[in-house]
């Protein structure tokens, strides 16, 4: 079913939450006539500029290291016990946005340096645990493979013959558990199994340089990844042994699952929903397969997460040309072009999070479109 259709299962207590697919005919606009719309400074990258949030965010995190190491332990324990969870939260948010530039640096928007851009971003994506090379080159096979059922790098969906997913953890149970696996443990796993990910043949990690992940050309600096990140692990160690291991879980190691948590969320709130198809290679193609995405709203923290969740769709259609600050710009010149093939949901992300995770489980092709290649969620 096209733009327009409604999924009959979708209703909530009294009322009925209409849902409007996204169009699946092929675009009567091409890429060239978006790239005419938007404004030209919108693709400059202006290291200037990208420095300024780079630093902002450094000084930042720094600032709020300095007053929970200071000025918390001398708090009453009443205070005390309220005082870290908030750091934990807005120290992981901050960690989030720092992980945010380190993924323009991964796409080479964030300057014209190429030399410069994987510099950095290999500096701060190993600070946070991420190996950066690695999900550069598997993040670029998901952009060009945006909504593939065979090619998509990560949140592939499930089919329906997948019983683990359709069957034993179709229920408000088995929801609540999935949810909480994939806020507190998906990011590692998807890095160490590559769960979410495509299916391979072999073992499929962001950290085995021989994975079929990566091509010849690239192993060396999977490689490179994995040395950074050990540097990054023994000093942690060291850390630990020379002020404790509770130490480095409150200063560090709360804050960074925070921000992975933040990582789970936003990721799968930009690529999962219910009015979103995906594709086979019977009907996929890169354009389709890039608007198969959502701009999400998450208030405040649209600024301090770089515009990722909310400039989602932009950034599918040019990853490497339009740098964060230039991304809710651009995608207001565009609407007017891509109308209903542009998807937005300003529905309250937690509640948005419950809804996807109930309702999206599997994706399977309208009764009587099997051959059609479009995909659809279902629960």
């Amino acid at each position: 079913m096209g733009a327009g259709g409604q999924m009959n299962n979708d209703k909530t207590d009294a009322k009925l939450d209409v849902i409007k697919r996204a169009p699946v005919t092929k675009p009567p606009f091409e890429i060239s006539d978006l790239k005419k719309a938007i404004p030209p400074h919108c693709y400059e990258r202006n290291l200037t500029r990208s420095l300024y949030y780079l630093f902002r965010d450094i000084i930042t995190c720094f600032a709020l290291y300095q007053i929970a190491l200071n000025y918390i332990p001398l708090l009453p324990k009443p205070l005390n016990y309220v005082a870290w969870p908030i750091y934990w939260f807005c120290q992981g948010s901050l960690f989030f946005g720092l992980w945010a530039i380190g993924h323009d640096l991964g796409h080479g928007s964030f300057s014209e340096y190429k030399w410069l851009n994987d510099a950095l971003g290999f500096f701060l994506h190993s600070f946070l645990l991420n190996p950066y090379f690695s999900l550069k080159y598997s993040h670029r096979r998901h952009h060009a493979h945006t909504g593939s059922m065979e090619y998509d790098e990560v949140w592939v969906p499930k089919r329906k013959a997948d019983t683990f997913f359709s069957e034993v953890l179709n229920n408000p149970l088995g929801n609540l558990i999935l949810m909480w696996l994939r806020l507190v443990i998906g990011i590692p796993l998807y890095f160490t199994i590559n769960t979410t990910g495509r299916k391979y043949d072999g073992f499929a990690s962001h950290f085995y340089p021989q994975s079929p992940i990566f091509n010849d050309s690239e192993r060396k600096l999977v490689w490179i990844t994995d040395a950074g990140l050990l540097v990054v692990y023994y000093s942690l160690y060291k850390v630990a042994m020379t002020m404790s291991v509770s130490w480095l879980f409150f200063m560090y190691g709360a804050p960074w699952m925070i921000m992975n948590i933040h990582f789970t969320l936003i990721s799968m709130m930009n690529h999962i929903h219910p009015e979103l198809p995906h594709y086979d290679s019977r009907e996929w193609d890169w354009l389709r397969g890039a608007l198969s995405t959502v701009d999400r709203d998450f208030g405040i923290f649209n600024d301090i997460f770089h515009n990722t969740s909310c400039g989602h769709v932009m950034h599918h259609l040019f990853p490497t040309s339009i740098p964060h600050y230039h991304l809710v710009e651009a995608t207001n010149a565009v609407k007017p072009i891509l109308g209903d093939y542009y998807k937005y949901d300003d529905k309250p992300v937690l509640k948005a999070f419950w809804r996807e995770s109930k309702d999206c489980i599997y994706v399977e092709p309208d009764e009587g479109s099997e051959k059609s290649g479009v995909y659809w969620f279902r629960k």
